[in-house]
């Protein structure tokens, strides 16, 4: 089975980019432009701008957990921002939700070949995304008790300012994959869409084509604010994407023909009406390994792609800090209902890609499709839109990530200096996805790895760290939480263990 690493599950996915219009499994972290962070979202202008500053700065020890009674250390401190809860529900939504999903039924097909696998793909997609939720609200009750403005922020503040800079480098590391996965799902994209209109090319052209004549330049732009206008097209193009999958899994135009057999009273069922156009290999295949092929070690395969599919989790003290009245029960309430929706959306696509083609699953859905079939033609043009205008916001993170590493200070960061970073950047991602045509062992390890570490190792430390320095001031609901939490982030440490061993044995 091929799995094309699709999200931005990198999709994470991982796809997810934490301030762009849609996400992958992989999401970008906080400190990009305001002008970058303002398209995805409706913030107030102080939130931006504490959003965007520089992260990196070191804070004062002394400046952690200032809590002046009880009340205030388990409510937390409200902030003055201005997003209504719709509004922030619909945001976030659009922040997880991406391109990544596309890559659902090839995890699913992963541990099963038979229609029955749905059934406790669903269920790991309902619970995976129930945990991704609680770090999710973790991160930002973190930020409320504490005063923390950004991921790293908050673990400066809890944690400690010392170790900072392990959260600041996988989310680096994270938005690197997503920016190759765009890569990747471009390519593919872009070749099907050329040899639909009859024009026979190749994945690396195809890709050395967009990149040079559309993203460079759009990763060149000192001001991101221009790309605000498309900053729907992510979500509307997965509405639609998924719309159109299922008509054509009810119309079963891509069902497999059942031939008549001598002496039987059953009669021929023809092949679907675009199945004939279908590659061999992207033709529906079943068997007969159903729900109990979840009791597999490759259902870790799936896990590890939820585990960056749900990646929005850069973005939590941003919706926190933008949200009007934003105590921790109406957060919670954003957070409840965007990951409920969330999860409905990744198990429906899932299911219905899965239950079209099987194990041959691609894990860019996308590519099972015929080229013929003019609604899917229209979903590959939605989701290349999609990714061309998310793709600088992705890369912007990257960038900054990287500078941030090499210490660069921001005051130095000339024309000069950001070009030459952008060009290599680029050309070091261009040739990675001109020459990788399978990443499942790239998704299955930065998704046991880093996206685990993200959703619940780092928050549920920061928990702990916090309650341990409210002292007498915690109250006993939340000293009781700690446990959970730190349940939450052994969970996370065993399936990144066991999704890197299954992940070095797809090489």
């Amino acid at each position: 089975m091929r799995f094309h690493f699709a999200s931005a599950a990198f999709a994470t996915a991982i796809v997810a980019t934490a301030t762009t219009s849609s996400s992958s499994a992989f999401q970008t972290p906080l400190r990009l432009p305001v002008a970058a962070s303002s398209i995805a979202r409706s913030p107030s202008s102080s939130a931006s701008k504490i959003i965007a500053k520089n992260h990196w700065t070191h804070h004062d020890s002394k400046s952690r957990l200032q809590m002046s009674d009880a009340a205030a250390a388990e409510e937390g401190v409200s902030g003055t921002g201005t997003a209504s809860i719709p509004n922030e529900i619909f945001n976030l939504v659009k922040s997880i939700v991406g391109a990544g999903v596309l890559s659902l039924p090839a995890g699913i097909a992963a541990f099963g070949n038979a229609p029955g696998a749905v059934v406790p793909a669903t269920l790991l997609i309902s619970v995976i995304g129930l945990f991704s939720a609680y770090g999710f609200s973790l991160i930002g009750r973190v930020c409320s008790y504490t005063g923390g403005e950004s991921y790293r922020d908050a673990w400066s503040k809890s944690v400690g300012d010392s170790s900072s800079w392990l959260p600041a480098v996988t989310c680096t590391f994270l938005t690197c994959f997503a920016v190759l996965s765009y890569s990747m799902i471009l390519a593919d994209t872009i070749r099907a869409l050329l040899m639909s209109a009859g024009l026979e090319t190749t994945r690396t052209l195809a890709l050395l084509g967009v990149t040079g004549t559309t993203l460079l330049p759009l990763c060149l732009l000192k001001n991101l604010s221009s790309l605000a206008p498309f900053s729907l097209l992510g979500i509307g193009g997965m509405v639609y994407t998924t719309i159109a999958m299922a008509m054509r899994y009810l119309s079963g135009a891509y069902k497999l023909g059942v031939p008549a057999v001598k002496g039987s009273k059953a009669a021929a069922v023809p092949a679907g009406k675009y199945l004939a156009d279908v590659a061999a290999n992207y033709q529906p295949k079943f068997g007969d390994l159903g729900a109990s092929g979840a009791l597999s070690p490759n259902v870790f395969i799936l896990i590890c792609m939820l585990s960056t599919a749900y990646m929005a989790h850069f973005n939590a003290p941003k919706f926190f800090i933008e949200l009007k009245d934003n105590t921790i029960k109406r957060f919670n309430t954003v957070v409840g209902t965007s990951f409920g929706i969330s999860i409905a959306f990744f198990a429906l696509v899932g299911a219905i890609g899965f239950l079209t083609f099987g194990s041959a699953s691609s894990g860019l859905i996308l590519n099972n499709y015929a080229g013929t079939d003019a609604l899917m033609g229209l979903s590959r043009i939605a989701v290349a839109a999609s990714i061309v205008f998310s793709f600088p916001l992705a890369f912007a993170g990257a960038r900054e990530g990287w500078l941030d590493l090499l210490k660069i200070p921001t005051e130095k960061r000339t024309d000069s200096i950001v070009k030459k970073a952008t060009l290599a950047i680029l050309a070091g991602v261009t040739l990675a996805a001109t020459q990788l045509k399978e990443l499942a062992f790239i998704l299955s390890l930065a998704g046991a790895t880093l996206g685990n570490a993200l959703i619940y190792v780092y928050p549920a430390l920061m928990l702990r760290s916090t309650v341990k320095g409210m002292g007498e001031k915690a109250s006993k609901g939340l000293k009781r939480e700690v446990p959970f939490a730190m349940f939450s982030a052994l969970l996370g440490v065993v399936m990144g263990a066991i999704g890197t061993k299954m992940a070095f044995g797809l090489l």
